[in-house]
């Protein structure tokens, strides 16, 4: 974001939109329809904002982000975490719509995140996909859960449930294996990071649809956007503690099941974490290093266009 001009805020709820500019404290709210976003964007893009942040929101700041960007306004979506935490930094507990635009407005002035570009459509019909297959292993999960102490008469429906997100499963499966094979450019992503023992079509698949930075940051930069680099913790007497927190969760959570099977399967991964254990580390500690260094090799083999070299394969 540039260093001069107004920064705009804009909280999207449901059924509304607040908007509030800073240094000026304009404000305004319009109803989160076709009007009311066509009215925002025209609005924003006539004060020329350095630029524009928006809390990504499960999806509802999709088409307001979209529209912005088409427009040439240049426009960052934040993890709303990040904002909570600038809240609190800056004294401000409370919480409503209208708060929450003014805070966004301060954070893109004082924080300036950069604006990336949006994934086109196909991207985002991946990410839904990608979406829509962990809500339904989360469901499936918890149907299974309830199976076992539910007394007979719940039993028939729960199971007819859980046949039922198997089925709906296995067309998601098919449907992404489908998107990602029409496509040439992630049919040749998907396949130079097939080759590495240890990742299957789960942990690709995720990759691409929640990961689209992986081969273009170096390697400390894509371990922090996942959340698998260890970060300092010294205070007081704590002294040498390192810790690793924040980052994209559902990457992490297949990243984390690809590394376990990496660790038998995957001679560099496997003589890595034999070596981190002889050296007296946990077990939880090195498969976190397995992690990190799984996900350091794909991001070299994506940068360079390089398929699997285990000989070589000691970045």
């Amino acid at each position: 974001m540039d260093e001069t001009g107004c920064y705009v805020g804009i909280d999207v709820a449901k059924d509304s939109l607040d908007v509030a500019v800073v240094p000026s404290r304009e404000e305004w709210r319009v109803v989160h329809d076709g009007a009311g976003l066509a009215a925002v964007v025209e609005r924003v893009r006539g004060l020329a904002p350095a630029g524009v942040v928006l809390e990504a929101t499960g999806g509802w700041e999709a088409p307001l982000a979209g529209m912005l960007a088409a427009a040439g306004v240049p426009v960052a979506v934040v993890n709303p975490r990040q904002v909570r935490d600038f809240a609190r930094a800056t004294g401000q507990l409370a919480k409503t719509d209208a708060i929450d635009a003014r805070i966004l407005a301060l954070f893109a002035e004082r924080v300036r995140p950069e604006a990336r570009p949006l994934p086109d459509q196909a991207a985002q019909a991946l990410g839904a996909l990608v979406t829509r297959r962990r809500q339904l292993l989360e469901m499936l999960t918890a149907e299974k859960n309830r199976l076992g102490p539910a007394p007979k008469a719940l039993s028939k429906s729960i199971q007819q449930h859980i046949d039922w997100l198997n089925q709906s499963l296995a067309a998601v499966d098919r449907d992404l294996e489908d998107t990602l094979r029409q496509s040439p450019l992630w049919r040749e992503k998907d396949d130079l990071l097939r080759s590495v023992p240890g990742v299957g079509p789960v942990l690709s698949i995720t990759l691409l649809a929640e990961l689209p930075e992986l081969g273009s940051l170096n390697h400390k930069e894509i371990a922090a956007l996942v959340g698998v680099a260890p970060l300092n913790r010294d205070s007081g007497t704590l002294r040498g503690r390192r810790t690793t927190w924040g980052g994209r969760a559902p990457v992490r959570a297949v990243l984390y099941m690809a590394a376990l099977v990496a660790t038998r399967h995957n001679p560099v991964i496997r003589a890595f974490y034999q070596r981190l254990l002889a050296r007296g580390k946990a077990k939880k500690v090195a498969l976190v290093a397995c992690m990190r260094k799984l996900l350091t090799i794909l991001n070299a083999m994506l940068k360079h266009q390089t398929p699997w070299l285990p000989g070589e394969a000691s970045v």
